[in-house]
């Protein structure tokens, strides 16, 4: 009998000791994958705005519990601008509004028409609205088809009915499901004047963006930049503890897993001393019987790993249907997600297995066969 066949008997002859084991795994493996995949769904959301003006870096203030609650004023969009190196650099205002039950968080940008070309946008249909324009809008194209509307309908948004002049585009999905105003509508409209969120920068062609990025910082120490998804924490809190609650949830997992499977495996110990006493009798070395019993654990936690990635991806989508979720959570199941999950498995049963393996690696022949 080879040893693959040998720990397959073993775990098809104890069932219940195999289930729970697996079980164990699975809940663990489907916990840590949720909470990865949703973190880096939130996570690919929030940046996403970053890639919408197609800048070489982005400019907020710094520590903000939430990008969209920082604020620049004008005079910080001037010294940006004046930075050595800085070709150009559009202040953007960002908010936020519930549309309808589909698009809870809308996304409205306001930006002087003066810098949409900059900024990356095309006019697709109708023509841009004017710099202090009120009561007019352009929609991204996705969201005028997901809304229905066209040029010369109606968007009501901030309290008021706002004509659609223009169809736009950014290349950007994030940026085409948004609606665009005029600056100083969307800041009265949200009593924020003179403010913007972010500010989008276009570096000198030919020069180095890092240059130019740490040149501004260290003039600037209040602001931070951002060129990268990674270093969004910059900016954002909220996603900084929200990765560290990831990391300490997979810590945890691991931990409180590998005390279940090490319990289990040692009541299993328990009924099975004769058993390892009979394999130490006939010749078996300490080292072999540790395989043995750490090669069951690790097979089960394959098994539960795959279980839970399965419940991970159900749980998933339920709490994306969620009314309150709904078209906020946007699940991103990454290599990261997966990996994570099996190392999850594949430590708890190692941590958890090491110890009954060895107690019955130790076990003397003739009183493991003593035993009843």
């Amino acid at each position: 009998m080879t040893h693959f066949s040998l720990v397959i008997g073993n775990i098809w002859a104890k069932k219940a000791r195999s289930t729970g084991i697996a079980l164990a795994v699975a809940l663990a493996v489907m916990t840590v994958v949720t909470l990865t995949v949703v973190s880096n769904g939130l996570e690919n959301a929030a940046a996403a705005v970053l890639t919408i003006g197609k800048a070489d870096f982005t400019v907020a203030q710094k520590g903000v519990s939430d990008i969209l609650y920082s604020s620049l004023d004008n005079g910080q969009v001037a010294q940006i601008q004046s930075t050595p190196g800085v070709k150009s650099a559009v202040g953007v205002l960002l908010e936020t509004e519930r549309i309808n039950a589909a698009n809870p968080l809308f996304i409205e940008i306001g930006i002087q028409p003066s810098d949409l070309e900059s900024f990356g946008v095309t006019i697709l249909d109708g023509t841009a609205y004017g710099p202090d324009a009120p009561n007019e809008v352009m929609l991204g194209w996705r969201a005028a088809q997901d809304l229905g509307l066209h040029v010369g309908d109606q968007f009501k948004a901030n309290g008021t009915s706002n004509t659609v002049v223009g169809i736009y585009s950014t290349g950007i999905s994030y940026g085409d499901l948004g609606a665009m105003f005029p600056l100083p509508a969307l800041q009265a409209y949200n009593r924020v004047p003179g403010s913007v969120t972010l500010v989008f920068v276009k570096v000198v062609p030919g020069l180095s963006v890092a240059k130019v990025q740490a040149t501004f910082e260290a003039a600037h120490p209040e602001l931070t930049t951002i060129r990268t998804a990674s270093q969004f924490g910059r900016a954002d809190r909220n996603l900084v503890f929200l990765k560290a609650a990831v990391t300490g949830s997979t810590v945890l997992a691991i931990l409180i897993g590998a005390v279940i499977v090490g319990n289990t495996m040692l009541l299993s110990l328990f009924e099975r001393t004769r058993e390892f006493g009979l394999l130490r009798a006939i010749g078996w070395a300490r080292s072999r019987v540790v395989a043995l019993v750490v090669s069951e654990s690790l097979i089960l936690a394959l098994i539960g790993s795959a279980i839970g990635v399965g419940l991970s991806v159900a749980v998933a989508a339920g709490l994306e249907s969620l009314p309150q979720l709904n078209g906020v959570l946007h699940s991103s199941f990454t290599a990261e997600a997966f990996w994570r999950g099996l190392v999850v498995g594949l430590g708890m049963a190692i941590l958890g297995s090491l110890y009954p393996a060895i107690r019955a690696a130790n076990l003397t022949p003739v009183k493991a066969l003593s035993n009843e």
